[in-house]
């Protein structure tokens, strides 16, 4: 996520897909990068296939895990930065290819690189934060296709999740949910808002443009679920979140259990059913 302040207006109408943060010369289709298997796709979307992509992405980037509260670990010199290390730069370039509608500026970006190929300095990764690539890449490469809003922002799909709650707009592949009445599944996300945005709740959404970040669920256990997200620690991470007894991010008064980061929706993905 390109990291913003709060937007000055508010929330309008129901969402469309994202506008390119550049107009191309001449018409791409949004999916022009997408892979047939993607596309068509050969199998439908799956809980098993998002989990599946990604474990895979973060046992490329070495299967880092990080419990620690935010903030309390030293920061990485840049030639430590898996992002920045050569393999990982460039398969940050292919979150950004794959994940973005083609045609968009931020889709020619890498874990080091702006768009035209420039070595951004380490001091400004904030502005190519890729968090929200990650996920986009994971659920464009299981096959959403035009159901899922890729997008740079998490605020975006995390609006667009609870218009569909709220009945705003249809014909997405995720809803929000409430932390505290819904237990988050492997395959779907949880979200948190961040900075300025750390006091935003469920009740607050929609809601302007804001700092966000969003990870993937992919294991349930009593007490607990595992998530991956990117961007953590300038690479694809793993964390461990406190859940209560029957799963659910928070108690029934809205209590976070999570200390560390104030989670503040789920968003459900609306997987089709299995075939028989």
């Amino acid at each position: 996520m390109v990291a913003t302040l709060l937007a000055l207006s508010a929330c309008a109408a129901p969402h469309a897909r994202p506008a390119p943060t550049s107009k191309p010369a001449l018409y791409i289709a949004p999916d022009a990068h997408d892979p047939p298997f993607a596309t068509v796709p050969y199998e439908p979307i799956s809980r098993e296939s998002v989990v599946a992509i990604a474990l895979r992405e973060w046992r490329l980037f070495g299967q880092p895990v990080d419990d620690d509260p935010p903030g309390t670990r030293l920061p990485l010199p840049p030639d430590q930065m898996p992002e920045r290390m050569p393999g990982l730069w460039q398969r940050v370039g292919e979150y950004w290819w794959l994940g973005m509608d083609a045609g968009t500026t931020a889709s020619g970006w890498t874990g080091k690189h702006g768009a035209d190929g420039t070595v951004f300095p380490a001091d400004d990764d904030d502005d190519y934060a890729w968090s929200a690539a990650f996920v986009s890449y994971v659920m464009r490469i299981a096959g959403a296709g035009a159901r899922f809003p890729y997008a740079e922002d998490h605020s975006y799909y995390i609006d667009v999740a609870k218009e569909m709650k709220l009945g705003e707009t249809s014909g997405w592949i995720i809803t929000a949910e409430r932390p505290s009445a819904y237990a988050p599944q492997p395959g779907d996300l949880i979200c948190e808002g961040r900075g300025k945005a750390a006091s935003l709740t469920y009740d607050d959404l929609p809601a302007p443009q804001f700092p966000a970040h969003c990870d993937i669920v992919v294991a349930t256990a009593p007490g607990q679920i595992s998530v991956v997200g990117g961007n953590v620690d300038h690479a694809v991470t793993m964390k461990h979140v406190p859940v209560t007894a029957d799963g659910k991010l928070a108690t029934s008064d809205g209590q976070v259990l999570d200390t560390r980061y104030p989670w503040m929706v789920v968003l459900r993905v609306l997987y089709p059913a299995p075939l028989s």
